[in-house]
């Protein structure tokens, strides 16, 4: 971690070399006992003015593990490609699009029925139209792959563990198959088993019937599909040792592709602020400096948005605004959702979610696991004070598509008063008051981590897919 000393130090010896080169007939040695005097005044200015904050280290390409080349670029297709969904009509790209730096730009998503991608995507017509809203805000994908990540999903139900003997804590528990490369290979596998995301409904296809019996048997159906299109079979003998026929790809390598795609596209660490903490002052200016200093220190944000990641990967209440169909349980009697208390059953993770990555944070819009907010001043504003947003909150805030056999569903949770009292019971902010220009420091600062690079990520969109299934482009 890089405190306010660390700089001082830099400043020292700056000083140290350019007295190296200042002859010694030019300026005599008091001045330069003045001049060193007035340097250790300024470096001590500098040092109170950022509380002796403490920075990250720097993120690099060390912080994410190797990876397979064709690999990547099979993942590329598969990522892309709408084989992998049960109706053969969303694919991976849908909702996490790089015209929308890897989300969708909206607060719940339209899964599978809609066509179209981001905040124009249409909720689909007839028979075939969706059935309700994703439950919860499609979380940008940036850095997932990085050595550190241990945790995933707003609720944390897919972590590192040994409890089922595969080295994964995932709602597959034992059924999850052996050999996957990490955390995002096990999520890769979720979604396809999700009816509102990529399955389906059961009267649809054969996918969301299996998924209706069990997880596990929609893998092998979704295997079938992709060893049956000739177009894979060249890529995955490529890319893996143990493949050398279409009869020998496995959902394992089918989800260890996705993954290595996603971990080398999705990587971001080039932003002014990793220029700063490498040592470079000027990458930021006085306002964007005054709202680190804060976001470090009075505003407390790095308690939970710490590390290079930014991110504690632990779960807190935020008492945002609720709203939508919730992620309920099976015996939950409203549309709610109570977080983490999902995952753990444990009464104290009520309404608990996990803390997101800020890099890129002004680009992934709205925010929030609801996406309550699309303004990130608002955001900011609500961990200020979340009684007084809540107050004021309005559906205009956030990125809500007016689908109108659903509308009518979205605030039921709200209509129940012992539910709200729960809700409102769970609180980990500490209010805090902060000026009009604090605020404004903090976006500053917050938009210094926006990668320079998030336009133009390494692979791209293809322009098809081996299935010759349409490409949302």
């Amino acid at each position: 971690m890089r405190t306010a000393n660390d700089y001082c130090n830099d400043n020292q010896k700056s000083f140290d070399v350019h007295q190296s080169a200042i002859h010694p007939q030019v300026v005599k040695p008091k001045l330069l006992i003045v001049l060193w005097i007035l340097s250790a005044i300024a470096c001590l200015a500098i040092a109170n003015s950022a509380q002796a904050i403490e920075l990250p280290d720097r993120l690099t390409q060390d912080d994410f593990p190797a990876q397979n080349e064709k690999q990547v670029k099979l993942g590329q297709l598969l990522f892309y490609d709408k084989i992998l969904s049960g109706n053969k009509n969303i694919s991976c790209a849908t909702c996490h699009h790089p015209k929308h730096f890897s989300a969708d730009g909206l607060s719940l998503g339209i899964g599978e029925g809609g066509t179209g991608i981001g905040p124009e995507r249409l909720a689909g017509e007839g028979a075939t139209r969706i059935k309700r809203r994703i439950p919860r805000h499609a979380p940008a994908l940036w850095n997932l792959g990085a050595h550190d990540v241990n945790t995933l999903f707003h609720d944390g139900r897919l972590s590192l563990s040994d409890d089922y003997g595969n080295g994964f804590n995932s709602p597959a528990a034992e059924r999850l198959p052996a050999g996957l490369s990490g955390l995002l290979a096990a999520q890769a596998l979720l979604p396809l088993a999700s009816r509102f995301e990529m399955a389906g409904d059961p009267e649809e296809n054969s996918v969301a019937r299996a998924a209706y019996d069990r997880i596990d048997h929609v893998w092998p159906i979704i295997t079938q599909r992709v060893q049956a299109t000739p177009g894979y079979e060249i890529h995955f003998v490529e890319a893996f040792e143990h493949v050398n026929k279409a009869g020998d790809i496995s959902i394992v390598d089918i989800a260890n592709a996705l993954a290595a795609f996603q971990s080398v596209e999705w990587q971001s660490y080039d932003s002014r602020f990793d220029e700063y903490i490498a040592g470079n002052s000027d990458a930021l200016n006085q306002t964007e400096t005054e709202g680190m200093q804060l976001f470090y220190g009075e505003a407390s944000c790095s308690e939970c948005h710490s590390g290079k990641l930014f991110t504690d990967q632990q779960f807190h209440a935020l008492k945002l605004p609720v709203f939508g169909p919730g992620r309920t349980r099976a015996h939950d009697p409203i549309p709610r959702d109570t977080g983490r208390l999902s995952e753990s059953d444990a009464l104290e993770d009520s309404y608990r979610f996990r803390t997101p990555s800020l890099r890129n944070v002004e680009l992934t819009s709205p925010y929030g696991h609801n996406g309550a907010y699309h303004s990130l001043e608002k955001m900011i504003r609500h961990h200020l004070d979340p009684d007084a947003a809540n107050a004021t909150w309005t559906i205009a805030d956030a990125t809500l598509p007016d689908i109108d056999w659903i509308n009518h569903t979205d605030f039921i949770v709200t209509q129940d008063k012992r539910e709200m009292a729960r809700y409102q019971h769970y609180s980990d902010v500490q209010q805090r008051v902060l000026s009009d220009v604090q605020v404004d420091s903090l976006i500053a600062f917050l938009q210094t981590l926006t990668g320079r690079g998030v336009e133009n990520t390494p692979l791209g969109i293809p322009a098809t897919v081996p299935s010759g299934l349409p490409v949302d482009q």
